[in-house]
């Protein structure tokens, strides 16, 4: 399955759900707010991770320098 363990099924009954509890004029600004918020906590988790590394490769130059 492509999407996890949700299925095509079951994501086409969130999106119903979605579609009856919003409606269909709200849904576009609320796919748009939840893209921009994956890709905002997307680019915080590589930075952190990146911050991780540059971290992690610091504290070996630093012993090794020693």
């Amino acid at each position: 399955m492509p999407f996890g363990s949700i299925g095509l099924p079951g994501l086409i009954l969130i999106l119903i759900v979605l579609l009856l509890v919003f409606g269909p004029s709200k849904l576009p600004e609320i796919g748009k707010a939840f893209g921009s918020s994956l890709k905002e906590f997307k680019k915080a988790t590589n930075d952190l991770m990146s911050d991780d590394t540059s971290n992690t490769n610091k504290k070996d130059s630093d012993t090794h320098n020693q």
